[in-house]
């Protein structure tokens, strides 16, 4: 019953329009931009991992960077991806890439305008993101009082850090991962088909106190143990997957070939060519926006914490999570599905989540044991990063909802501490279904403003650019002045 629920639910948000709010806002705003995602996307990259001299903020471009990145490269990643192809067919990976591509500028947005329209509290740290620019950003450009709708965005941001996609989808993924490698007696079940192993409680354990401990540190925490673990496991992950690819070199034409055809209901077998083409393109569509979550609203938080005085240069490298995050690693976990024979065997043995791409690292070249062992120790420490990530933009959101209030964000650490606690004693298809439905919410608002304000982006990015073109800024020696956001 509960299950049913969700799922109607889930088809209801994720339906047409929420779709055409996502891909619209990204298409719209590389028109605005003129497809700046494409052409600047070299300088992002550089941006990326240069510091800006002299600049104000708590934690350095690239440990906001890789904050956000803690964020998005996560389950994701690894068993979203595999969901995505297993429900959705190889067409999913086509629309999660073009959804990518158009992310990029939806994410730049949201990016430019967390530096716009930053706090900076009494305490000296700065507070912002997508409640702040849908606040004051609509009420400067339109005259209209939206606050209700930051309010609107901030409760869902709590609800779905504390219930979604930070914390109960992450912690199944590691303990999914772990029991399939650590073999272990079932000790009770939930449900009809929740095996609870000792491994279950291990990890639940385990997991839950080294997040407390990172999470108790703030945001300069999060910032050190992320910019330490996501660039070191991203590159060992994309290596080791580049390396079953170029293994398997000679089915990556065919996967290719399906991926495209089955994006648009080729090879279609229930439901017809229109059901295989919806299924793939919602499935797409939402499993990126789960892993690179643009649009969602949420990378803007750490972008305002950020060491920066120019919006626009911290929008190129909040813009290169996206790239990262999707148009690399997922495309990798996407390639080695396809490439391995992961995907039929799936389909043959009904196989889904972790164990799909398990399968996949197992037959493509690894063997059983190594293959488990890789995603285990990808998802433990991907899912981990992502706990962190999003407490911080969590108790952001608590912040603002509560007017500061530090008992009411202490209350929520706590519970958001809990959450990570009953994650692995949930089944797979409800957990996935709450973090999508969740996401759905949370990322209207966000879309409304994103829509709302792409002028002010625009002219950010005229003037940004006019100024690097006439030698009146030069990267390091910022324009604008130090403290809270611009007016």
């Amino acid at each position: 019953m509960v299950t049913e629920f969700l799922n109607a639910v889930d088809s209801f948000v994720w339906g047409v329009p929420l779709l055409v709010m996502i891909m619209g806002t990204g298409i719209l705003l590389t028109i605005r931009l003129k497809g700046m995602q494409f052409v600047k996307l070299g300088r992002a990259l550089k941006y990326m991992i240069k510091n800006e001299d002299g600049a104000t903020g708590e934690v350095s471009s690239f440990g906001a960077l890789c904050t956000a990145l803690s964020a998005t490269i996560g389950t994701g990643n690894i068993v979203g991806v595999a969901t995505a192809v297993v429900v959705g067919g190889p067409g999913a990976l086509f629309w999660m890439f073009i959804a990518a591509c158009v992310g990029l500028a939806t994410k730049f947005s949201e990016g430019c305008l967390a530096v716009i329209y930053r706090h900076k509290n009494p305490e000296g740290g700065f507070l912002g993101g997508p409640f702040y620019y849908i606040e004051e950003g609509i009420k400067e450009r339109y005259g209209w009082n939206a606050r209700w709708l930051g309010k609107l965005f901030a409760v869902f941001g709590c609800i779905a850090g504390a219930f979604g996609i930070g914390t109960i989808t992450q912690i199944n993924g590691i303990a999914s991962a772990a029991e399939t490698f650590f073999t272990a007696p079932t000790l009770f079940t939930i449900g009809a088909d929740k095996n609870i192993t000792i491994v279950t409680i291990i990890v639940a354990v385990v997991v839950t106190v080294c997040a407390a401990l990172v999470i108790i540190g703030g945001i300069k925490r999060i910032a050190t143990v992320t910019t330490i673990i996501v660039p070191f496991m991203a590159i060992a992950y994309v290596v080791i997957s580049l390396i079953i690819i170029f293994k398997n070199i000679t089915e990556v034409p065919q996967a290719i070939v399906d991926i495209v055809s089955m994006a648009f209901g080729a090879k279609a077998v229930a439901g017809g060519a229109f059901g295989a083409f919806y299924l793939a393109i919602t499935k797409g569509v939402a499993r990126g926006v789960f892993s690179n979550e643009s649009g969602l609203g949420s990378a803007p938080i750490a972008a305002a914490a950020a060491q920066t005085n120019e919006p626009v240069r911290q929008g190129l490298v909040s813009m290169t999570g996206t790239f990262v995050d999707t148009i690399c690693v997922c495309s990798m976990t996407g390639l080695v599905i396809m490439t391995s024979g992961a995907y039929d065997y799936a389909l043959e043995v009904g196989h889904d989540g972790a164990q799909v791409t398990i399968d996949a690292f197992s037959m493509g070249l690894l063997g059983p044991t190594a293959g488990a062992f890789v995603v285990m120790c990808a998802l433990s420490f991907f899912a981990f990063t992502t706990i962190l990530g999003w407490d911080y933009y969590a108790e952001r959101c608590c912040e603002y909802l509560f007017n500061g209030s530090k008992v009411a964000v202490q209350v929520y650490r706590w519970l958001y501490v809990f959450a990570v606690f009953i994650g692995p004693f949930l089944t797979l298809s409800q957990v996935w279904t709450i973090a999508d439905i969740f996401n759905a919410l949370m990322a209207a608002p966000n879309l409304i403003g994103l829509v709302l304000l792409n002028g002010v982006v625009a002219r950010a990015v005229k003037d940004y650019f006019n100024r690097l073109e006439t030698g009146e800024y030069k990267d390091g020696y910022p324009r604008l002045p130090l403290g809270c956001h611009k007016r």
